[in-house]
């Protein structure tokens, strides 16, 4: 396609503006593939100026063939409409294929049940707008259309999103909320780990709010917001301030608590956003998984 540019704009936030229904990281995407040119030569940055009277020619690929798989996974879904999905996920599960984890995903899963989201986000993450991890249980959004993964990203970029997780940790915070504000970044040891790390050796921003639901004598019921999403977030900040998640095997103690958990105690308890076309909110409470059920039982009889 061939569009003329009016006015002074950088190309990455003109091509936002007049595309819409295309995600802006695909468009970027494209413009550093060499799929844009300016005035009949190719440009791959996306920080070009514009001047008015500038012609521009715009090649969209089409999607590359998905090289994952659709599997017939039964799927706990909270809401679906056309443009989203919310799902319940189980422990265990994976959200998208990796070295190690081709099969059985959320991916897999979610390719049986719609047939529109190949090239949605990405070819091995189509329609994924956040992660949780393997082990963490609980409400995950699923964009459907490429409007759809753009305005849901947004609202996770920009912290309008409300996302809510409940877990149980060691230990007894002395006071009853708090936040915690520390840069998460990767373990400058243990490479399969995270890490609250310095911003200056690689951290980035990371902040949790946090407070008591229930104590449990030496446990504490949690109630968690997250205002960032970096990877293992809640469960470095627990870890640091010396109150990990009970299951944690990587951050915290292998301790038995005399009910066989499949992970750490960590549930994606509320999520809540705007829907990317009807504008409205929806919030989506995901049930706590029976393991975690059984944990609060097991911790209030000893309590008592």
């Amino acid at each position: 396609m061939a569009e003329t540019a009016r006015g002074e704009d950088r190309l990455d936030r003109w091509l936002a503006d007049n595309l819409s229904d295309i995600s802006r990281s695909r468009l970027q995407k494209i413009v550093a593939e060499g799929g844009v040119e300016i005035n009949g030569e190719v440009c791959t940055s996306k920080k070009v100026k514009l001047k008015q009277g500038d012609r521009l020619r715009i090649v969209i690929p089409e999607a590359k063939p998905l090289e994952v798989q659709a599997e017939d996974i039964p799927l706990d879904v909270l809401y679906e409409d056309d443009s989203l999905l919310i799902v319940n996920k189980p422990a265990g599960m994976v959200v998208h294929p990796a070295p190690g984890h081709a099969e059985g995903t959320l991916v897999n899963a979610l390719l049986a049940r719609c047939d529109s989201l190949a090239g949605i986000g990405g070819v091995r993450r189509p329609g994924i707008v956040h992660r949780l991890d393997k082990d963490t249980t609980g409400a995950l959004v699923v964009a459907k259309t490429d409007l759809a993964h753009q305005h849901l990203q947004g609202q996770i970029q920009g912290k309008t999103a409300r996302r809510e997780y409940l877990g149980i940790v060691y230990g007894a915070p002395r006071q009853e909320s708090g936040c915690i504000d520390l840069p998460v970044g990767r373990h400058p040891v243990e490479r399969k780990k995270n890490a609250v790390v310095p911003v200056e050796k690689g951290g980035r921003s990371a902040m949790t709010r946090w407070k008591v639901r229930e104590r449990l004598g030496n446990y504490t019921l949690m109630h968690f917001q997250l205002e960032t999403g970096r990877t293992h977030q809640i469960r470095v900040h627990c870890s640091h301030i010396g109150h990990p998640l009970v299951g944690d095997s990587l951050y915290g103690r292998s301790r038995s608590v005399g009910v066989n958990l499949p992970g750490q105690a960590l549930h994606a308890w509320k999520l809540t956003l705007q829907h990317p076309v009807k504008g409205e909110y929806i919030e989506a409470i995901a049930p706590l998984p029976d393991t975690f059920v059984t944990l609060l039982e097991v911790l209030r009889r000893r309590r008592n």
